[in-house]
């Protein structure tokens, strides 16, 4: 029988830090994001479509807040998928949110 070596000492764990913010968003959210994942995975893929046709399609300020509830809905990802994503990942992300962002502004304007 192999002589028992005693237990190595495990690796400190990384300290993770959440404000208080951040922490009642997730909180509040992860309902919503349980819902969302009992859906078929191309349910919000439509959604996102259906909203972006409708803006395109509809301008004025019919337009305006599909678009707007496309810019909400993505900084909302954006907001809870950040510590989690990589720099590129990040720039994408933050691209969406800005076309969105335009788009919800140019819509919204007159001809």
């Amino acid at each position: 029988m192999p002589p028992q070596s005693a237990p190595q000492p495990s690796a400190p764990k990384p300290s993770v830090r959440t404000s208080a913010v951040r922490s009642r968003v997730e909180h509040a959210s992860h309902p919503v994001l349980q819902r969302l994942a009992r859906l078929p995975r191309f349910t919000p893929l439509v959604l996102f479509v259906v909203l972006a046709v409708l803006g395109a399609v509809l301008r004025g300020w019919v337009g305006a807040v599909c678009f707007g509830v496309l810019t909400v809905l993505v900084a909302w990802l954006l907001y809870l998928s950040w510590p989690r994503l990589g720099s590129l990942e990040r720039l994408m992300r933050l691209a969406l949110l800005l076309l969105t962002a335009v788009l919800t502004l140019v819509t919204a304007v007159p001809r």
